[in-house]
């Protein structure tokens, strides 16, 4: 009953995969393409399903109004806690779940959106910023939004989120890390989120969410 819109290459998807992974959810997955076609996410019928025109997308057809629809991907991990309260992607503390939301937040809302793909074809296209700029901006972004996650790891003390249980924040920082990966990014000054990572990375919910074993990877 669940349908998720998803790019394999999506970090924002990349986030949902792991969160219904976490919580032992079966999905079935709809590949829209960011690229190919100009962008599969512009075409009329992906834009009627979301006027966003962004993945991803949740479709739950079994929610007790109909037919749900959830885009954003922090929004989309809200709805699966609240509708599938059990495993728990957030701590029962109060405390620790706010620093929990914030930490994801400064990932998906401070660091993501300077860094995106619309965001980079902007740089390169309307601006002509050449590929080095283009990297240097990336770069310079990720280091400084990596640098206080990483310090907003040491509240955890060396743990998971949940202990020794991963959940909301790892959800949103795997995908991150596996982009600045992806664009060469130095990681050796945070040691916090590299454990953190290693942690996860060993982790079937993770591996199973891993862009490169999509359906639609190429």
């Amino acid at each position: 009953m669940l349908t998720l819109y998803s790019y394999w290459r999506s970090s924002a998807a990349y986030r949902v995969r792991i969160a219904l992974n976490l919580k032992g959810l079966v999905y079935r997955q709809v590949p829209v393409h960011l690229v190919k076609d100009g962008g599969q996410q512009h075409a009329a019928e992906y834009r009627a399903l979301n006027p966003q025109e962004l993945v991803p997308l949740l479709v739950d057809a079994g929610s007790g109004a109909g037919e749900a629809r959830i885009a954003q991907s922090l929004a989309i991990l809200e709805y699966l806690e609240e509708v599938f309260p059990v495993p728990a992607l957030l701590p029962a503390d109060p405390v620790q779940r706010a620093q929990v939301r914030a930490l994801g937040l400064h990932i998906a809302c401070d660091i993501h959106p300077l860094n995106n793909l619309r965001v980079l074809q902007y740089l390169s296209g309307q601006l002509g910023a050449s590929d080095e700029a283009k990297n240097a901006w990336y770069r310079h972004w990720v280091d400084t939004g990596l640098a206080a996650v990483e310090e907003g790891l040491a509240a955890f003390a060396g743990r998971l989120s949940l202990g020794e249980r991963p959940g909301y924040l790892e959800a949103c920082l795997i995908p991150q890390v596996y982009n600045a990966r992806r664009f060469d990014c130095d990681l050796t000054a945070y040691p916090r989120i590299l454990e953190m990572v290693a942690r996860c990375e060993s982790l079937e919910a993770f591996r199973n969410a891993a862009p490169e074993v999509q359906p639609d990877a190429q």
